[in-house]
């Protein structure tokens, strides 16, 4: 792969950026959002409810990090949308820029805003309610690692529906970290749920990040068996997710269909 051709990718998301205040302010706005709205939420539950419980960490704290992986799974979808939206497929891969390397870009991308949105997360956190993540140390990098990587698979999975599918289908991707948060217990442990859900959580690597995370502000360790797990199947989903677009891609273009792509379903 070629880093040049891959920062060319990242220069042109940033030039949309640095054009567009309007691409810069969800970036802040929607994270900012999540911390006032749950910071009040969660002081509101601990000032009704018995001592020695606190739910900043355990709510405050989950939805903060959820909130990140949801992050880089759009920084990645939208730089893919961006090429939807404009129809520029054409022009980048008329040039010699590689799958793998445009791959790269959008995951370089994601780490730009996902990393501007974790940085406005923390202070906010710290700020208004207190909450300081970086108390935990190495246990925190572990985490971001996971939910990264887990957001990262989401993110090229969904671009390659897209791909397939078209503009049209787009309306499927938001909705995903909804759909799956039910099955990972980011409010919740794993035991409260029905078994044949716990079945499918045993699949999703953030599952193992939310009961990893429980078990540290209960006073406990962070789990280095479930940190690998969560881990070891995100990278499997990463290099599956690749493998899907890359042959979403080929369909496209032996068929025709990257030539005629269009605000409507492709088919």
């Amino acid at each position: 792969m070629s880093g040049s051709r891959i920062a060319a990718v990242v220069l042109r998301q940033l030039y949309l950026m640095r054009g567009s205040p309007a691409r810069v302010i969800p970036l802040f706005v929607w994270v900012a959002v999540d911390v006032v709205l749950w910071g009040f939420i969660t002081t509101y539950l601990d000032a009704v409810t018995s001592a020695g419980f606190s739910f900043m960490p355990v709510l405050l704290g989950a939805v903060l990090l959820w909130d990140f992986l949801v992050r880089v799974m759009q920084g990645v979808t939208i730089a893919f949308f961006e090429d939807v939206w404009t129809r520029n497929f054409l022009n980048i891969f008329a040039t010699p820029l590689s799958i793998s390397e445009y791959l790269a870009g959008l995951v370089f991308s994601s780490i730009v805003t996902s990393s501007a949105g974790l940085v406005v997360m923390l202070v906010l956190a710290t700020a208004f309610f207190g909450l300081s993540f970086l108390a935990y140390g190495p246990s925190l990098l572990a985490v971001l690692l996971v939910l990264f990587l887990f957001g990262t698979a989401l993110g090229i999975f969904s671009s390659a529906v897209v791909l397939r599918l078209g503009p049209a289908s787009e309306w499927l991707i938001w909705p995903v970290p909804a759909l799956i948060s039910p099955f990972v217990g980011v409010f919740y442990p794993l035991s409260v749920l029905p078994e044949w859900m716990r079945l499918v959580s045993h699949v999703l690597p953030p599952s193992y990040v939310f009961e990893g995370l429980r078990a540290l502000v209960s006073g406990g360790t962070l789990s280095a068996t479930l940190m690998l797990w969560g881990a070891s199947l995100s990278v499997f989903y990463i290099v599956a997710a690749c493998w899907c677009f890359a042959r979403m891609y080929r369909h496209a273009v032996q068929t025709g269909l990257i030539a005629r792509y269009s605000a409507e379903t492709v088919s």
